[in-house]
This record gives structure tokens, sequence and C-alpha cells, in this order.
């Protein structure tokens, strides 16, 4: 997330957008607390918390501008509307986390980052964010050979599926503090760690792992998944292995939108006439 090669548009408008999104989220909050609103339902409502007042503040001064376009922003801002508060879980820790957890307000935001002075330097500015470092045990030079090394290896199966002390896939991320496994995550952002060098960690472990905790969902409704950068071959050959074309349900510049039903629900499905998938293989 910290490392952005290129501007998708013009940066302070980017800028400006961003901190009118979160404005827009502070002017429906009083809308719907005003007890005189005929359309509220209860004088109880969203309030401006410090950390919106914090993300306005940041992105109306800032040069800075996070790493997604408008576009891509829109697709995961709108999804936040109609779920905030909730369980949001993002890889990686950047310009644009403050944005993140402001759209959340309320909810449970945590960020995961491969480089813990990274963290140190994001948290002195933005020291409302949560975040833990993660270990990857991946490169992206071994992409292929991880994925040849799942369809092996009978630990990183689906019907095995579980990451927590997981030490036999690769794939997963076993080391992981207890909050991540433990809570339901209706949201999942990957945007990290780096994968555009051969000794990067690649993303292959948070799509795999990502994949799994969307699975095992107990709770009511799909997991939504983000995944960023799918204009790079390892980024949309993993999605298509794990998180499957069919539950994509947008795509806007490089970002990709699934919603995945827990592995339970699909079962159930499939025992009652449905598309009789694989259950070896996620997709």
């Amino acid at each position: 997330m910290k490392n952005r090669r290129f501007l998708p548009e013009n940066p302070r408008f980017l800028v400006v957008t961003v901190a009118g999104l979160i404005g827009g989220v502070l002017l429906i909050g009083r809308f719907i607390q005003n007890p005189n609103n005929p359309l509220s339902c209860s004088p109880v409502g969203m309030k401006t918390t410090a950390i919106q007042l914090r993300a306005i503040l940041h992105y109306a001064t800032s040069q800075v501008v996070p790493q997604q376009s408008v576009g891509e922003i829109r697709v995961s801002f709108d999804v936040l509307q109609s779920l905030s508060p909730c369980n949001f879980l993002v890889f990686g820790l950047g310009h644009d986390s403050l944005m993140w957890a402001s759209f959340n307000a309320g909810g449970t935001t945590l960020f995961l980052e491969e480089d813990p002075k990274w963290i140190q330097t994001v948290l002195t500015d933005a020291p409302d964010l949560r975040a833990h470092t993660v270990r990857y045990r991946t490169k992206l030079s071994e992409a292929n050979a991880l994925l040849s090394h799942y369809r092996s290896e009978p630990e990183c199966s689906p019907l095995k599926s579980y990451i927590r002390n997981n030490e036999k896939c690769k794939l997963a991320l076993s080391g992981l503090p207890d909050e991540v496994y433990d809570t339901e995550w209706d949201l999942i952002m990957i945007d990290a760690p780096r994968g555009y060098f051969a000794e990067a960690p690649g993303r292959m472990g948070a799509i795999y792992s990502a994949t799994v905790m969307a699975r095992n969902r107990k709770r009511p409704g799909v997991t939504h998944v983000f995944l960023h950068d799918v204009d790079r071959r390892v980024e949309k050959a993993y999605a298509e292995e794990f998180l499957c074309r069919k539950y994509l349900v947008k795509g806007v510049g490089r970002l990709w939108h699934f919603e995945i039903p827990a592995a339970a629900r699909t079962a159930v499905g499939a025992a009652n006439g449905g598309d009789g998938s694989d259950n070896s293989r996620f997709c």
C-alpha cells in the first residue's frame, strides 16, 4: 500500500473527492441523528467520530493521495455504507488507511502490514488506527510452485479449510494474532503485501487465507473480498483459483469485488441440486 508506482488520476482531485466522501458520511450521519428528521426511525444514529474528523483534516491538507482511484474506492465505499459499522480487515497499511477506518467508524477496522517500521511511521500521524505486523512465508518468485504445493498438500484442501497453526500449508497465514482468527470479517481488502519484484512476499498467502476466512463464516450473509492490482499475473491467477470467477460481482479499474458465501451454505446448495462443484478445489 505504501509503494505507489503511479497515480491513476489527478492527485488534487482525488484528495478532494476522498475528503468529500468522508464529509458525505458525516452529513448522512447528522441527518439520521436528527430527531426532527421525518425519515429517521430513531433519534439514535451515527455520530461524528474523532477518526472521521482526523481523516477530513488529513486529506484536505495533504499532497499524498490514496493508492486507489476514485472509481475503485467507490466500490468498497458503497459496501461499507450499507454494512457499517462492521468488521473490516485490510491487508496493507498506507496513505489510504485513515480513509478506510473513517468509512467504518464505530466498527472494527484492522490493518495487517509486513513492515513494522512503516507501522510506526503511519501510526505517528494516525494514532487511532489499529495494525499488526505480519510475517509472510512466501516469495513472489514461488507463485507457480505454491499452486502446485496447494494442489498436492492435503492441509491446503478446502475440505480442511483452516489457517491458524496450519504450518504444512505454505499458503496459510498461520501466525496471525488471535483477533484475526476469532473475528468474522464482513469485508476483507487485499492491497498488500508487496508483489512487484521476485523477492517480495506476493499476495498469494493473503488471497488464500482471505478465502478460507470467508468460507468459514458462521454469521448470515456473504464476505465481501476486494482484491487490488488484478492487472498483475499472480493476483489474477490466484483470484481465479481461490476467490472464483463465479463470485466476482464487480470490477473497476484494477479492483475486483467478490462476494464469497460460507462453505457450509454452498455445500447445502449442492446437496439440494446446486452446481455440484468439486469439493477438492475452491473454484
